[in-house]
């Protein structure tokens, strides 16, 4: 058939206009119209064209059914074309192959590629699963020499992945060198957001290397996903890295990406980075969204600095953010994990209030928070009117109930509801049998708690990194330190022994995660792509790998065994895997070294943690300062604590160098006092330096200097703890000082203090045996019987008889003056 005649007789059968209205529009296509038989004047020429979108299609879809092949066709139509033309032609195709056909010609252009054409191929694939017919189309194609783009690929691959077949998604994409094909950002875009989907980072970072050695520019959007890879699984510092490659390729971050990054720097409690790189934003001319402003609150919230939150969410407001469900979620969150319950109930009915509906997520933040409280029938309650509302619970809101019933000590009533979970068409999940673990755990049940793991790897649920970790540590508590390294290698091999010896022999062995990356490297360099993801798709379905966390417990384990090498091979390995050793790593590891008597070596530790960019918490700082008091070395102490608040961002330097002359005069008092001032304008005041200086003067016989301290803590109500009482106690006891251990002890009762029986005992014992301080030491018992002391517990054999006995001379006493 005539290709000219098959247009003209189309368009005029289709529009009321005269053929010659379009001709200006289709001048490239008309000059072969005149060519065969001069078929419009002039003045015809000159008519202005119709964008009769509908005739156009037709006219597409008239070609694809006569003429065959299509492609030469196509071209001479093609400026006529329009993405939604594009898109029409798909949808009224009735012959899928020649609808894939003409897509994958279109799409050559980026001018006619769509989102809606692309998600309309999507969804028929998808839809009516003929994944196949796509295949034979391109193999057509390939046939016929007729050139193929990537673009075709990325639809592909967006498919599977909707379909849930990240195994074909990227077969697809290392298939396309068969088609002599080479994937644009756009595919490597596709495949990476699978890859990263999935948690096979390794490849996608690999993928990503081969993007660039193929001079393939990587966008925004690349880097956004990879971002998004790296904080989800906790690798801040390689995220912020490859923020800095971003930006030296002249790449500025868009919202997306600067969202991801605050709320990665939120998770590694790099607040004031994330308010920083906030402004930075601003400043770049990129507005932050209502998604934005709720990553923050979400971010300051989990980790516990309400006030912050709640100051960010006022100046928000001032920029038109409005607070929503996800903002009120996390806010009550929030609240409720810093035990600001009543807070956390008012800004519920807050909410209520504006009409926000609370959804599953919400629901199970209440209960959780309700459970905290010890309010579990208030929870139950709740939990049953969610239902009633339509609000179906997911496995992890029974979990809350579950655990809240765990807290309350209420193990049966938790397994019951275990049980319920399916009932709704859900299944215990591994947080399901952790929870239940971790339980039978804090209650010293070892053997129930490997009963529950048992039972849990019986029904298909392999148990998390935190299931190990609670196992772990428990039997670590114990001293069965060899059980726990037992388990330890179980994680590390897996449920596919055969995987993990097979990659661990030969040549090329796979020993952590460095030698890992190179294999993987390795492969995608030699086109098996689908070859690394299988490898790593298996690894990961296998079982879980031990975290730093794992590490931290047997390395802590260890430590307190004063095992001391065990514990330093176990912080070479997590090097070798490819962890990066955190600040309780390195304190456990100062600890265990202080242990063992080697203290210059737990100082070389603290440095070499510096040296490694791991910021030392004030917790690492109070390791040292403990242990150096332990050893009479109070002015290291104090200096050591000097150096910590130097590296605060609200130092006040001269505050500090005035304390620091003082202590240096032996002016301890004064030292003290101008510690306090600075530390009462924190809002977190930590008592801990206190404490630890305060027991580090008594263990060294400074008593003088210990009274010292208590009286300011004293002075300012500042409450003491019960470590500094019974210290306190025991030198004033020892050195006879009774009359001042009476006061300690008293202010102990009045403050609701319960101590230890031992040192209680002690001081019972000194007074009723001296002659005069009977009557103080009765007084005392009678005190501590008011204070809900249980005395037939508390008194030991010797104090029983002393009272005994002054309670028979006095009632002889009685006696004598009745008679």
């Amino acid at each position: 058939m005539n290709l000219s005649s098959l247009f003209i007789r189309r368009i005029s059968h289709r529009s009321s206009k005269p053929w010659a209205y379009y001709h200006v529009h289709f001048s490239t296509f008309c000059s072969d119209i005149m060519e065969t038989g001069n078929l419009i004047d002039d003045s015809l020429e000159r008519a202005a064209f119709s964008n009769d979108e509908q005739a156009v299609t037709d006219e597409v879809l008239a070609i694809l059914e006569t003429v065959d092949p299509m492609e030469n066709a196509l071209e001479h139509i093609s400026p006529f074309l329009s993405p939604d033309i594009v898109t029409s032609v798909i949808e009224e195709q009735q012959n899928q192959r020649l609808g894939f056909r003409f897509f994958i010609w279109a799409t050559k252009r980026k001018s006619l590629r769509s989102w809606a054409s692309h998600n309309l191929v999507i969804d028929k694939l998808f839809n009516e699963n003929v994944f196949e017919l796509f295949w034979k189309t391109l193999e057509e194609l390939k046939i016929s020499r007729v050139p193929i783009t990537s673009y075709p690929f990325a639809v592909l691959i967006a498919a599977y992945a909707k379909f849930g077949m990240a195994t074909q998604a990227v077969e697809s994409f290392g298939r396309m060198k068969e088609f002599d094909c080479k994937p644009d950002v756009f595919t490597y875009n596709s495949i990476l957001y699978v890859m990263v989907k999935k948690e096979v980072l390794l490849l996608a970072l690999a993928v990503y290397n081969m993007m660039l050695k193929s001079n393939c520019g990587p966008s925004c959007s690349t880097y956004g996903i990879l971002i998004q890879g790296l904080c989800s699984t906790g690798k801040l510092r390689d995220a912020l890295q490859l923020v800095d490659e971003m930006t030296q390729r002249g790449i500025s971050p868009d919202k997306v990406t600067y969202t991801i990054i605050l709320s990665g720097l939120c998770q590694a409690n790099r607040t004031t980075d994330a308010k920083r790189l906030l402004g930075t934003m601003k400043s770049s001319g990129c507005c932050p969204d209502s998604i934005t402003y709720d990553a923050l609150v979400n971010g300051f919230c989990k980790l516990g600095k309400i006030d912050e939150a709640l100051m960010l969410l006022e100046s928000f407001k001032n920029e038109g953010y409005c607070v929503g469900l996800k903002g009120y979620s996390s806010l009550i969150d929030g609240l409720f994990k810093a035990s600001r319950f009543y807070e956390a109930h008012q800004m519920y009915n807050k909410l209520l209030g504006e009409k926000v509906t609370p959804d599953l997520m919400l629901y199970t933040i209440m209960i959780r928070g309700l459970c905290g409280d010890g309010k579990v029938k208030v929870a139950i309650k709740l939990f049953k009117e969610m239902s009633e509302r339509g609000v179906e619970p997911d496995t992890q809101c029974y979990n809350t109930l579950i655990k809240g019933f765990c807290d309350m000590g209420m193990l049966d009533e938790a397994s019951s509801l275990k049980l319920e979970i399916s009932k709704d068409g859900h299944f215990p999940d591994a947080h399901t049998y952790t929870i239940l673990i971790s339980s039978v755990c804090r209650k010293g049940l070892i053997m129930e708690a490997r009963e529950i793991f048992n039972e849990m790897e019986k029904v298909g649920c392999f148990p998390s990194v935190v299931t190990f970790n609670a196992l772990i540590h428990e039997l670590c508590k114990a001293g069965d330190l060899q059980e726990a390294r037992l388990l330890f290698h179980k994680m590390e091999i897996g449920r596919h022994p055969s995987l993990f010896l097979r990659l661990s022999q030969g040549i090329n062995r796979v020993i952590d995660s460095v030698t890992l990356q190179k294999m993987v490297e390795r492969l995608c360099e030699s086109g098996l792509i689908i070859k690394a993801y299988k490898i790593l798709v298996q690894l990961a379905d296998s079982g879980v790998l031990p975290n730093i966390t794992t590490y931290n417990i047997l390395i802590n384990g260890f430590c307190k065994a004063k095992n001391i090498g065990a514990a330093f091979k176990l912080f070479k390995d997590l090097h070798l895997k490819g962890l990066y050793p955190d600040s309780v790593t390195y304190g456990t590891l100062m600890d265990g070294l202080q242990r063992v008597g080697r203290e210059d070596d737990a100082f070389g530790i603290f440095d070499q943690m510096v040296k490694s960019g791991c910021i030392p918490t004030s917790s690492n700082y109070k390791t040292l300062m403990t242990w150096s008091c332990r050893r009479g070395k109070t002015s290291l102490s104090f200096s050591l604590w000097l150096k910590y608040l130097r590296t605060l961002p609200s130092c006040e330097e001269e505050g500090i160098k005035l304390v620091e002359e003082h202590f240096d005069k032996g002016e301890v008092e004064e030292a003290i006092r101008g510690l306090l001032e600075m530390d009462l304008k924190v809002k977190e005041f930590d008592l801990s330096p206190y404490t630890i200086w305060l027991i580090g003067f008594c263990e060294s016989g400074r008593t003088k200097e210990a009274l010292k301290i208590f009286s300011i803590l004293e002075e300012l109500k500042i409450s003491i703890t019960a470590p500094s009482c019974v210290k306190l106690i025991a030198c004033l006891c020892k050195e006879g000082n009774l009359h001042m251990a009476i006061y300690i002890f008293m202010h102990s009762l009045e403050k609701g203090t319960i101590l230890m029986p031992r040192i209680c005992n002690n001081l019972i014992c000194s007074l009723l045996s001296s002659k005069d301080k009977v009557k103080h030491g009765l007084a005392l018992v009678g005190r501590m019987k008011n204070a809900g002391y249980d005395l037939d517990l508390y008194l030991n054999r010797r104090n029983k008889f002393l009272l005994h006995r002054h309670w028979e001379k006095q009632e002889t006493k009685m006696c004598d003056q009745g008679k």
